[in-house]
Order: C-alpha cells, then sequence, then structure tokens
C-alpha cells in the first residue's frame, strides 16, 4: 500500500490551504494509499534552526556538524516525529501559499530541521545517490497575485521560478519531483462578484484534487540535471542544455 505524507503550511486551520491539504488526504485514502499528515503550525514544530535546540552544540554554532551529532535516538521530539513520517512515505503533497515570493518560513525551517544531516543525507548520499529516491514530491500553491502578474512576463515574478529552491532542497535528497500545482489570485481582499468567482474557482479546485492524483504517474516531473552532467568541480559540462536560469552556462 502506498503511503502519502500531506503537508499543510498555513497557520489558520480554516484556510483554504488547509481545506486543499485536507482534499489531498481524502483523495489519496480513496486510491487505497496510507495517510500520513503532518501540520508544523498546529503540531508546535519550531522552524528556527540554533543552539538552543541541542545539549551540546559546537562553539561555534555550525548547523551541519550540529545536526550529524544525532541520531535517532536524540533527534528532538518535534524533528523525529516529522524524521518519521518522511521517511514512510512514498509520496510527499505539499500545501503552502506564497509569502513574499517564497514558501512561508516554517516551510523553509520544516526544511533547515527534518531534512538532518548525517541521517538524512550526507556529501556522498546526495542528488543521484540521494536516500529518498524514492519519494515523489508535490507542491500544492497559491499565489496572492493573479495568474498574469505571476507568469513568465508578470511583476511579481514567474512562481515557478520562485519555487526552484524548494524543488532543489528534494532533488538534493534524491526525490523526483512533480511539476507544481499552482491557484492563482488567492487572497481575502476579493468583494461581490469576485469573491463570488474565486469562491467557486476554489471549489471547483477541491473537487478536482482526486483526479489529480488519480493521474499521478502521468504528471511530469521537474527537470534536473543528473550527477553525470557535471565536470569533476561541480560545473554544467559543455553541450549540456541548462533547464533553468539557475545553472547555466557562463556566457
Amino acid at each position: 500500500m502506498p503511503v502519502t505524507l500531506v503537508l499543510t503550511i498555513h497557520p489558520e486551520p480554516r484556510s483554504f490551504t488547509a481545506a486543499w491539504a485536507g482534499a489531498s488526504a481524502t483523495a489519496a485514502e480513496a486510491l487505497g494509499h496510507r495517510i500520513l499528515r503532518s501540520d508544523p503550525y498546529a503540531e508546535g514544530f519550531a522552524p528556527a534552526e540554533g543552539p538552543a535546540l541541542y545539549s551540546d552544540p559546537p562553539v561555534p554554532f555550525d548547523p551541519l556538524k550540529a545536526q550529524e551529532t544525532l541520531s535517532d535516538a536524540t533527534l528532538p521530539t518535534d524533528v523525529a516525529r516529522e524524521v518519521a513520517r518522511l521517511r514512510q512515505a512514498d509520496r510527499l503533497i505539499i500545501h503552502f501559499p506564497m509569502w513574499w515570493f517564497a514558501p512561508p518560513a516554517m516551510l523553509k525551517g520544516w526544511c533547515d530541521r527534518v531534512l538532518v544531516h548525517g541521517l538524512l543525507h550526507d556529501t556522498d548520499n546526495r542528488f543521484d545517490r540521494g536516500r529518498f529516491r524514492h519519494l515523489d514530491v508535490l507542491f500544492c500553491v497559491t499565489t496572492g497575485g493573479d495568474a498574469v502578474e505571476s507568469g513568465p512576463d508578470g511583476r511579481e515574478g514567474h512562481w515557478r521560478l520562485l519555487l526552484w529552491p524548494l524543488a532543489q532542497t528534494f532533488r538534493y535528497m534524491g526525490a523526483r519531483v512533480k511539476e507544481p500545482v499552482a491557484l492563482h489570485g488567492v487572497h481575502g481582499y476579493h468583494m461581490g462578484p469576485r469573491k463570488a468567482a474565486l469562491e467557486e474557482r476554489l471549489a471547483q479546485a477541491l473537487d478536482a484534487q482526486m483526479a489529480l492524483l488519480a493521474a499521478w504517474d502521468d504528471r511530469p516531473d521537474w527537470p534536473f540535471h543528473t550527477d553525470a552532467d557535471f565536470d569533476a568541480e561541480g560545473r554544467l559540462k559543455a553541450g549540456i542544455t541548462s533547464f533553468d536560469p539557475f545553472i547555466r552556462h557562463r556566457e
């Protein structure tokens, strides 16, 4: 039985983000998956990495050195809970809004602390050799800007490019990242007909989640370079086509 972990990143349990995450869990369960749920805000997860979280932190504090001293038995309780869920998962669906052109700080902090150096990755186990090669990841995202403003030529910047650092994080862990899903113009300032239109659009998205997850295997993967595309120094080899602006040939 596949295991799907649904990670909800929003402080308001009545938010659309939370409702969308619930729709993902319901759909995956209907498809025969075992469901795991994570809600860092509701569960009191502490997102800010730092020396106060360790009994004997290195001086000066170095998060990688601090994390590599941890074992399953010594993980902080909130991190141990998330690591256990992540290790079980075959699919990870993350629901979150974009705030200030990036995922919320809670999600960045979740990655900082849960993707434990040493236990879950190290320099010999990353990218093509990452320990999470069995894991598929999907981002379900809302933006406040509308589809035009959030598009490739929009003044808020292309929403998909803004997600690249998060996608690269899971690629580093060895996971496959699916092409993300975005709903635009989602905010609480719509009035009258605009509010009614938004509510209808969001209701349709909730209804469509079953079809989205049922077609999981047909959804394209986010393209990433393989380890073989880089030379011994980690530079993209000549003749290899770049996928995006973040890894490209020098002019």
